[in-house]
């Protein structure tokens, strides 16, 4: 029989529409239908300046949103020949970390919801709302930032900022083992969560799966590894598990937050004094830029005219996330209860997925030889 679920649920953070064929609970195969949020962004930008543009392309999704403008300003910047002060490398890098820190935790929370365990939910949440604070604190705003610009950022940070980030961080560290150790022995939890959803390697690779989704099945894909910041100024590697099922997903973005905190720490301890921001002139020209949005490998092709964007095409995590979810992960669950916690496993974003939507068309912009 055929079990639909949404486009309206109370397990669903986005309206999607989840088909699952099922034989009793048991499930066989699984679709999914999108549609219902789409928003057309990248035809909007086409010829609008970049100051309007980059506007936009934070509005992309709401948790990944600082991403975007960074990939924005980056590709741009990059098209020119240009890479902005090490100061502002650095004071993006901080921004970004926190970024994936409060993403991680609220995944995390939103497959604890799905599970019906509202302590860890909650005691996640909790953690979430530092890094949230600390974000505030150096930007302004808590979800779109509007921080970055093309040549820089918009506002420099000072000591009495990088002490309270630091604060904040410290209060993260201090409570983070308990919560993953709480999740990691849980007898129920791990019931619910080993074995289930499960995706292998190479089905993860057929599927372009990337972020914590393919680093939990094993692939060692993270952008941040070839990053001009991270590459010329930290010592970088990619946090990957080989399990490849819902705890794996779990404990893998669990394991990438003390490893932001740690960079955090190092960017603010050798910050570079200078400049923030430098002027850009915009080139007529074409760029493909890729970084590491907390969900996986976001990727901007971007052809210019003058100051004005002609084309653009944005390729987000989710859209192909979403996709092997429903291909590899879905197949074989159990019961319908954790189709839904295999879904939220995947932290899906349908905001951002649905900026364009054919997901076959958007899934194959990834060439796979060139990705791992």
């Amino acid at each position: 029989m055929i079990v639909p679920i949404g486009p309206v649920h109370p397990g669903l953070k986005e309206p999607l529409r989840l088909k699952l064929e099922t034989q009793g609970e048991k499930v066989l195969k699984a679709e999914i239908d999108y549609g219902y949020v789409h928003r057309g962004i990248e035809k909007i930008m086409e010829g609008k300046t970049w100051q309007k543009c980059i506007y936009l392309s934070e509005r992309i999704c709401g948790i990944c949103s600082y991403e975007h403008t960074q990939s924005f300003a980056e590709v741009l910047e990059l098209m020119a020949g240009e890479v902005v002060p090490p100061r502002a490398q650095f004071l993006r890098l901080i921004v970004n970390e926190l970024d994936r820190i409060q993403s991680h935790y609220l995944a995390n929370s939103t497959y604890f919801k799905t599970l019906d365990h509202e302590m860890l939910f909650m005691k996640v949440l909790e953690l979430r709302e530092y890094a949230m604070d600390s974000l505030e604190l150096i930007s302004g705003n808590r979800v779109n930032m509007g921080w970055n610009v093309v040549g820089g950022v918009r506002m420099d940070a000072d000591e009495g900022h990088f002490k309270q980030i630091l604060d904040n961080l410290k209060v993260i560290e201090d409570n983070h083992q308990r919560i993953v150790d709480m999740f990691s022995e849980g007898p129920v939890i791990g019931l619910r969560s080993k074995g289930v959803g499960l995706m292998s390697r190479d089905e993860a690779l057929k599927g372009r799966a990337v972020g914590p989704i393919g680093r939990a099945s094993g692939l060692k894909h993270d952008c941040r590894e070839f990053h001009h910041t991270y590459k010329d100024y930290f010592d970088f590697k990619p946090i990957w598990r080989k399990e490849g099922d819902n705890y794996a997903r779990t404990m893998n973005r669990f394991d990438e937050i003390p490893q932001s905190i740690d960079l955090i720490r190092q960017a603010i301890s050798n910050i570079p004094e200078g400049d923030i921001r430098k002027p850009i002139e915009i080139k007529t020209g074409y760029y493909d830029w890729r970084n590491e949005a907390p969900r996986g490998e976001v990727r901007y092709m971007c052809e210019t005219n003058g100051n004005l964007i002609k084309n653009i095409s944005i390729r987000t995590p989710s859209i192909t996330n979403i996709d092997s979810c429903a291909k590899y992960m879905l197949p074989g669950v159990a019961t319908i209860a954790d189709a839904m916690s295999t879904y939220a496993s995947s932290d899906p974003c349908i905001a951002c997925a649905e900026r364009v939507q054919i997901t076959d068309k958007a899934a194959k912009t990834v060439e796979v030889k060139e990705m791992y």
